[in-house]
């Protein structure tokens, strides 16, 4: 799966509708590995750590928020291990557009809260 690709678009759209939905119920993280078996049960085949990955978690927070000024829907997904995100999204939020300020820990504690109020409102 290459970006630019029917087969790519459709399976960003799907993610996005999955990082939505769990926006919209509270923002709780999901592993790498559970964000791929809900993307391969909608037809998606996206492995948890290789291939397209980074590029469908960074381009739907992207084309959610192509100015910044929205919560990175990427921040939902991390490792199983650390239950944190991978470098790769600490990389996207300090960079233009988003550019967002503060350790990892703040950052990432922020962009959960903002995924929970901006999702949960009517």
């Amino acid at each position: 799966m290459m970006r630019n690709t029917l087969e790519y678009e459709q399976a960003l759209d799907t993610a996005l509708r999955i990082l939505r939905a769990r926006a919209a119920a509270g923002a709780q993280p999901l592993t790498y590995g559970a964000f791929s078996a809900e993307l391969d049960a909608r037809g998606h085949r996206v492995p948890a750590h290789r291939g397209p990955m980074p590029c469908i978690l960074e381009d739907a927070s992207l084309r959610e928020s192509p100015d910044g000024s929205l919560p990175m829907l990427s921040a939902l997904v991390a490792l199983k291990a650390t239950a944190w995100p991978s470098g790769g999204f600490f990389q996207l939020a300090r960079r233009s557009p988003f550019s967002r300020p503060g350790d990892d820990t703040e950052l990432w504690a922020r962009e959960l809260a903002h995924l929970a109020k901006h999702y949960s409102a009517p």
